[in-house]
């Protein structure tokens, strides 16, 4: 069953449009994922599927039933902010309840309700508390247990996490996938943290400017982006693009030239001509200190390095294309400045025609 559909969503804040026709299918129990830079819409898109925000165009379909000029509250939604909003002279039970109070619901089925969302999220000794006696996980908690105890048919998620320190941002996602097993709910979730995005999310929706990028399982666009903006945005350290032209076909492989005259060879396709321009995407992970069969050599000059122990970040720069940055397993001592060779397998590159299109190898 469908639990969400946008059908050519739009959004425009005097006569400047900011989503510019959103078109998506949720399935029931999938926790979806949106993602992208920050003002590309993204919270604008949950807003006014939860009803904060008007619809300027389009149509918005919840469990198959039409809820784009439904007020808010009868939307069947609950929605988790970034700043909590926990009423700070209520308790913990207060918080929990206030909503199913405004609604009138029998007090017995309140108390059940905010029991069961207590249980699932560990609340029960805090029911007594203020939020301020609360550490920042805890009110999260809470914020999360005022959406549970309204039993939604759509939990809303706007990057409930972003106020959390590193630490507890990795404790309080483990505790969002198991509470997806849990109730089998379906979730929207929007973050521009790409850890969030990769580890919680059945699907990605990558959005820039307004409009949808790619929509795909995480692995999906990771391995397979459907343009440069999804290459650029999806991976850490930010993937490599570098121009090149293609300038020969030699039986099934085209040659390709990188500014500075150096040229290598990759399966041909049919969809890109000689002369072309074309952009060639290699992720920093897929940079070696080794030359292997198939490799490319690339000359660089590094200028920064991270050590982080488990890895290396190597900052540089790739004349005349400009900075490049390479993500290496394990621990290396490189001095800085530095002038070395590293190399790529030319099977892991990614190809991008002049349009910024992928190009299908």
């Amino acid at each position: 069953m469908t639990a969400l559909t946008l059908a050519g969503l739009t959004k425009a804040y005097d006569g400047a449009a900011t989503i510019r026709g959103i078109d998506l299918e949720v399935q029931a129990g999938e926790f979806v994922v949106l993602v992208g830079s920050s003002g590309c819409g993204k919270s604008t898109v949950l807003r006014m599927i939860a009803g904060l925000e008007a619809v300027t165009g389009g149509a918005i379909h919840i469990d198959g039933r039409d809820v784009t000029h439904v007020p808010a509250a009868d939307r069947g939604v609950a929605m988790v902010f970034q700043s909590y909003a926990l009423y700070p002279h209520m308790n913990v039970r207060e918080n929990l309840s206030f909503g199913l109070r405004n609604m009138r619901v029998p007090r017995d089925r309140i108390a059940a309700q905010v029991a069961h969302a207590a249980a699932i999220l560990e609340l029960e000794p805090l029911l007594d508390r203020l939020p301020a006696q609360l550490s920042g996980g805890q009110r999260q908690r809470v914020a999360i247990g005022r959406a549970i105890v309204r039993d939604p048919s759509l939990f809303l998620f706007d990057e409930p996490l972003s106020n959390l320190d590193a630490d507890l941002r990795v404790r309080m996602r483990h505790e969002l996938a198991r509470l997806h097993q849990r109730l089998g709910s379906t979730m929207l979730y929007v973050t521009h943290d790409q850890v969030e995005a990769m580890t919680l999310a059945d699907r990605l929706v990558v959005l820039d400017q307004g409009r949808i990028s790619q929509v795909g399982t995480p692995l999906e666009i990771y391995t397979r982006p459907a343009n440069v903006f999804t290459a650029g945005f999806i991976g850490s350290p930010r993937i490599n693009l570098l121009p090149a032209k293609v300038v020969a076909r030699q039986g099934g492989e085209m040659l390709l030239e990188l500014p500075g005259g150096l040229r290598f060879a990759m399966p041909a396709s049919e969809a890109i001509a000689v002369g072309a321009a074309v952009t060639v995407g290699l992720r920093p992970e897929h940079v070696r200190l080794e030359a292997a069969p198939k490799s490319l050599a690339l000359p660089l000059t590094i200028q920064a390095v991270e050590a982080l122990g488990h890895s290396t970040f190597l900052y540089g720069e790739m004349a005349p294309i400009g900075e490049f940055r390479a993500k290496l397993d394990g621990h290396h001592s490189v001095p800085v400045p530095a002038a070395m060779t590293v190399y790529a397998d030319v099977r892991q590159l990614l190809l991008f025609g002049a349009d910024g299109e992928a190009v299908p190898l």
